[in-house]
Formats: structure tokens, sequence, C-alpha cells
């Protein structure tokens, strides 16, 4: 049963102030998904080593992995990643919107692979939104247009995932449950919601994932492991699921 992991794993620095990719590796391995969605990555910089963590986590895993960098600066970047083992293909990598003059506002952006599943593939579409709710509607409007959910080379199997810093009462969250898309947890119908912020304490449901009607939800799970609780600041969400071709 394909298995797919998010996780924002804040540099790969933990709960403890402590830099440490290989704990971000280990609580990924637990858990043996066959797609990894990660967030807020380090390349290249200065105040996490110069690492490519991108390349570090998929060499791991043993992992491939296509990285977007959402924000430049020099020839340090920071931003998602997509990785698996499955036979895929990048489809695009790029910037999200955001709102020009409001200071300390990180540029976003998403990165979108199809991941052949014996045959079938499955669009996987990995990002972070902004903090800001206007900004935050601008993005989840872009995303749900031409250039990602709404592309015609978007169909079939879809599965949009990440950080979204948005509750499900939120405009941004109610955006994306549009279209045919639905929360992936909404779909498995759970009593009570899987938490993944902060991950010490897990009291915030900010990291999603939005299905197509081809993906049928079998199991949603945030590890709650000592590792995982100091890792990073969020847990990661697990999602088991099953294909309708």
């Amino acid at each position: 049963m394909p298995r797919l992991l998010t996780y924002n794993v804040h540099r790969c620095v933990g709960t403890d102030k402590r830099l440490d990719v290989a704990r971000i590796v280990g609580v990924i391995d637990e858990h043996d998904p066959d797609i990894v969605c990660l967030q807020e990555l380090d390349v290249g910089r200065a105040r996490t080593g110069h690492v490519d963590q991108a390349e570090a986590i998929a060499a791991g895993l043993d992992m491939r992995f296509h990285f977007n960098a959402a924000m430049l600066i020099e020839a340090e970047e920071y931003g998602d990643a997509l990785l698996t083992r499955r036979p895929e293909r990048l489809i695009r990598k790029g910037a999200l919107p955001t709102i020009r003059g409001i200071p300390g506002l990180e540029p976003r952006g998403a990165v979108w692979a199809a991941i052949d599943f014996d045959g079938v593939e499955v669009n996987v579409i990995n990002t972070h939104l902004g903090l800001v709710p206007r900004e935050q509607r601008l993005q989840a409007a872009a995303l749900m247009g031409k250039d990602w959910l709404g592309h015609p080379d978007c169909k079939g199997p879809t599965i949009l995932t990440g950080d979204f810093n948005a509750t499900s009462i939120t405009r941004p969250y109610q955006t994306l449950c549009r279209n045919g898309f639905d929360d992936c947890q909404r779909k498995l119908g759970l009593k009570q919601t899987v938490k993944t912020f902060p991950s010490a304490f897990p009291a915030i449901r900010i990291d999603h994932a939005f299905v197509s009607p081809h993906i049928r939800i079998t199991g949603v799970k945030a590890p709650f492991s000592p590792l995982a609780r100091v890792a990073s600041d969020h847990l990661p969400l697990v999602i088991d699921f099953e294909i309708d071709a």
C-alpha cells in the first residue's frame, strides 16, 4: 500500500536547538514511505554548515529528489523537496505569489512530480504557504489555478500536500477543498483530527494533504516518538492510500 510522508523539518534544527540531519533521516526511515515531501530545507547556507540538506536526506534514504529553492540569497538556498525511490518525472517547480511591501515575508513555492505506481502515475505537489492570511489566499488560489492543480497535465490521481500554515477554518484551506479535492483526514472520517504542531505538544493542524477522488485514504497518523518530538518543531504527517486508476 503506498505511503506518503510530509514533514516540515525546520532546517534540521530540533527543539533542543541542535542541528542534526541524521535525526530527520531516522524519523522518516522508521515509516518507510514511498513519497517524502519536505519543507524548510537549507541548501548551502552558512547558518547550517553549508550542507545540501535535500541531497543529504535523500542519500540517507536512498531516494532521488527534486528541490525547489523558494528563496535564493547569493549561493544560499532555502525551500522544499520531493523525494521517492519510485520511477518519477519532474513536471514543474516554481514560485507562488506574494505580497509586496510587508517586511519579513519569505518567498514561497511548490514542486510537482508525477510518480509511477505500477503503471499508474500519481501527481504529487509539495508546498509551503506563507504566514499572512492575504498572502495565503493568493497562494491557495494559484495552486488551484492553471499552473498547478488546474493545469491540463494535472489529471487523474493527485495529492497536494505540505505545510499550509492554515487551519481548517481558514479561507485558504476552504479554497483547496474545492473542485473535487478533499482533506485526507476528513475523507477518512476521523473523529479526532491528527495534529502536527508544535511537535512537543501537537495542538494545531496546519500540515495537510488534499487528494483527488482517485485517491482512497486508508490511514493517517503523526508519529509521536521521542525522536520525532525533538528532531523538528513539526511532527511528520504520514498518509496511507490506495489508487483508483
